[in-house]
């Protein structure tokens, strides 16, 4: 089943009662949720108490506004004085003082002189049409009405209605909303940011753990201390628990280092008491397939070849052991070129069906002849091994830099893409190893070249001449394989030495 289709399968199955579903909240980080979380807090108590509040004051508002309104009415009715001439049945004026205008003008009021029938007496300049009503809003206006006994010889009633606009009592009433809008988010916002600076300071000892963590994974070091906080809480239990995993981690590793060194010790002390009783069995089976003919000589041989290998495996092993422990052996001045010359000397039967060019250019190295003469036989053993017949090999070596380089490179078949990782691994070997080897020639080459503080790698080869060509690719992708070894140019120059024999067949460049 494709994955896509599987994880929809997967995603359409109902969660369990009870299942936790994991929301865009749970995928914030601790501090985050932290600050959104009290600030949302802050929020609901802030908008309850603003509807509580503002509902408050907004009555009270009105209720003294109200309140205005009625005792400015009684007022009016209280000092308004009114003469009057003529009668309800011929017709009468009344004459009001003070001036109603002049009265209203400093509250913008309206006032109104109606008959109990409701026609206007008299009314200020610009006052709209309010019904008859005791207390109410009209218009836009709060109406208070009050009847008010007219003076003899005319009798009879009026009545005074006095309004202001609620337009003003609503503005105030916007502003008090506004104002608590504003501090709701004003509060909230202010919230949000105190919960990050306590979430922040409530955090740290966990970053201060994080951080220790991170150096202790960086440096390996499981004898690192933990810093413990100051409060006895959960993070300081946490703290004493990694503690005690990093001691334990600590104890495990002292133990697999001390049991990794006896086995060292043991490799290379069991490997260096083989190599006498080895000599002597091949001395033995030399002198039998010299002696013996027939069937019998042709096993003392094929016995002989066996022992061979197995000598070369014992040699392999015990460099390989004596790197591990630390074992260093006399170090002297070598030219890399004498040894690229020794080691082509050394395989000159191997080499007659390759085209085996060699470049050697003084470069002088402090170490072990034997050990890095290994290095040189493995590397172009290794390119004789795993090319076909008639394939160029080149090997150079030179000075770059503050380094002396050994340059083995091919235009073989290259090394596969999935064995590149694992190259200079031990027993690594390739699908296509056609020599019989143990899979540990590179491995000593690497070791070898760290043991002297250098350094081996695979890398593009060159596509003309032995530098400053152009790349046919990545690793894998290309024919031919190229290794680097990389050493510290020695502060001497070597002795003089004899010339080598070179094989028949390879050129010297």
């Amino acid at each position: 089943m494709p994955e896509r289709a599987l994880a929809e399968r997967l995603l359409a199955v109902p969660r369990r009662a009870g299942e936790r579903v994991s929301g865009a909240f749970d995928r914030l980080p601790i501090r985050a949720r932290l600050a959104v979380g009290s600030a949302a807090l802050t929020f609901v108590i802030l908008c309850a108490f603003a509807l509580v509040v503002g509902s408050l004051t907004v009555h009270r508002i009105r209720s003294d506004f109200n309140g205005e309104v009625t005792a400015a009415a009684d007022d009016l009715a209280g000092v308004l004085q009114i003469s009057v001439t003529g009668s309800y049945t011929e017709g009468f004026h009344i004459h009001a003082h003070p001036n109603l205008d002049e009265y209203a003008a400093s509250a913008h009021a309206a006032i109104r002189v109606l008959t109990p029938a409701g026609e206007v007496i008299e009314q200020t300049v610009g006052a709209p049409h309010l019904r008859l009503a005791t207390k109410a809003n009209i218009n836009g206006y709060r109406v208070e009405s009050i009847l008010k006994q007219l003076p003899s010889p005319s009798g009879g009633t009026v009545v005074i209605q006095y309004a202001r606009p609620l337009s003003g009592v609503q503005a105030t009433i916007a502003r008090v909303e506004l104002l608590l809008v504003l501090g709701t988010l004003a509060g909230s916002g202010l919230a949000l940011l105190a919960g990050a600076m306590i979430a922040r300071r409530a955090m740290e000892p966990i970053a201060m753990l994080t951080s220790t963590a991170a150096h202790i994974a960086h440096t390996r070091d499981p004898s690192a201390t933990v810093p413990l906080p100051e409060a006895d809480d959960e993070v300081a239990e946490l703290a004493r628990t990694l503690q005690g995993m990093l001691r334990s981690l600590d104890d495990a590793h002292a133990e697999t280092e001390a049991m990794l060194a006896r086995q060292r010790r043991f490799v290379a002390d069991a490997s260096h008491e083989l190599r006498t009783p080895l000599t002597s069995v091949l001395v033995n089976l030399e002198l039998l397939a010299e002696s013996l003919r027939g069937d019998q000589g042709d096993a003392a041989r094929s016995a002989l070849r066996s022992s061979q290998r197995m000598r070369r495996l014992v040699a392999d092993l015990l460099l390989l052991a004596r790197t591990d422990v630390g074992r260093v052996v006399p170090r002297e001045p070598c030219d890399l070129a004498q040894i690229v010359l020794d080691a082509t000397s050394e395989l000159g039967p191997l080499s007659a069906e390759h085209e085996l060019t060699i470049d050697a250019h003084p470069a002088v190295v402090q170490g072990d002849h034997d050990e890095l003469l290994r290095v040189a036989l493995n590397l172009i053993e290794n390119a004789l091994r795993h090319t076909p017949p008639g394939t160029a090999i080149r090997v150079r070596t030179g000075v770059e830099g503050s380094d002396a380089v050994l340059v083995v490179e091919d235009d073989g078949p290259g090394v596969p893409p999935e064995l590149a990782p694992t190259l200079f691994e031990r027993f690594v070997r390739g699908a296509g190893d056609r020599g019989g080897s143990f899979g540990l020639g590179l491995a000593i080459v690497r070791a070898v070249a760290e043991s002297h503080g250098g350094s081996v790698a695979l890398e593009v080869p060159e596509r003309d001449g032995w530098a400053g060509g152009s790349t046919r690719g990545g690793l894998g992708t290309c024919s031919g394989a190229r290794f680097v070894v990389r050493l510290p140019l020695a502060p001497q120059q070597p002795a003089a030495v004899g010339s080598p024999v070179i094989p028949q067949g390879v050129r010297v460049r």
